[in-house]
């Protein structure tokens, strides 16, 4: 069982990620992925906020994660903003019960109206592989949102047989159907199961409303919605199947044309 929290930042207080933690883990849910700028505030909003307050609320957050995937028995993956040296950073930790790890995210945005690589400090370099790890017997990249665009992430997907795929998004304005077509085309094309985790929420900036809608989703490898969320807080708690990813790759066949190629 894997699962996605649809959540706007989150306050100081664990009580309503105690909540989701116990409902989850009655369900038996072995991983958790929260959203892009919930452990945070858009980085939008960073700047009202003087950065030795912002780096005591990703260590705060980052402490609560630890106790808790300890407490439950749970893997979360979810995005901060750090504080170094006075620049921010945009990563993503993954804590399990006995460990933690993090990772850049390495293509940010760059639109005018949305430009997290001026903003952050990420560093531009030659691309590396995603982070991925091993979950009961499953192999799983993280992949953040703006990094979907891009083959080189899916190419090491499908090299490495990755069979889940995790993506944090912010997504926001009109861009509904788009993502909902891209993921399952990913996830199609490259036969593993796909979960997004979008935040909900809203910012406003002269005048204008930018509203992030959820639609967290689970996609199987045959890029089918296997269950997705409305537009509020809530929980998605789903199964993922071996006998799925293995029927769905002998049926398609793409991984074998490109072994005979090699």
């Amino acid at each position: 069982m894997v699962g996605a929290l649809q959540l706007p930042t989150l306050g100081m207080n664990a009580t309503r990620l105690e909540f989701y933690l116990k409902k989850a883990k009655e369900r038996g849910a072995k991983l958790l992925l929260f959203g892009e700028y919930v452990t945070n505030h858009f980085f939008k909003e960073l700047p009202n906020f003087p950065k030795s307050m912002i780096k005591k609320q990703t260590q705060n957050h980052l402490e609560m994660l630890k106790r808790l995937s300890k407490e439950y028995d749970i893997t979360l993956v979810a995005p901060i903003v750090e504080v170094k040296s006075g620049k921010y950073y945009k990563r993503v930790a993954k804590i399990s019960p006995k460990s933690t790890s993090y990772a850049n995210q390495q293509i940010l945005i760059n639109y005018p109206h949305w430009n997290e690589e001026r903003f952050f400090s990420n560093e531009i370099a030659p691309l590396k592989p995603p982070m991925t790890f091993t979950l009961d017997g499953f192999k799983i990249a993280v992949i953040f949102g703006f990094e979907l665009h891009f083959d080189y992430f899916w190419q090491y997907v499908i090299e490495k047989r990755v069979d889940l795929v995790l993506m944090p998004t912010a997504s926001t304005f009109g861009s509904k159907q788009r993502w909902s077509q891209l993921i399952t085309m990913r996830s199609f094309l490259n036969n593993c199961y796909i979960l997004r985790a979008n935040r909900v929420g809203d910012y406003i900036e002269d005048g204008i409303k930018w509203h992030f809608y959820g639609d967290s989703m689970i996609v199987d490898p045959n890029g089918v919605i296997e269950m997705r969320l409305e537009n509020r807080e809530s929980m998605l708690i789903e199964p993922i199947y071996k006998e799925v990813l293995s029927e769905a790759r002998r049926s398609w066949g793409w991984r074998g044309q490109l072994n005979k190629r090699k």
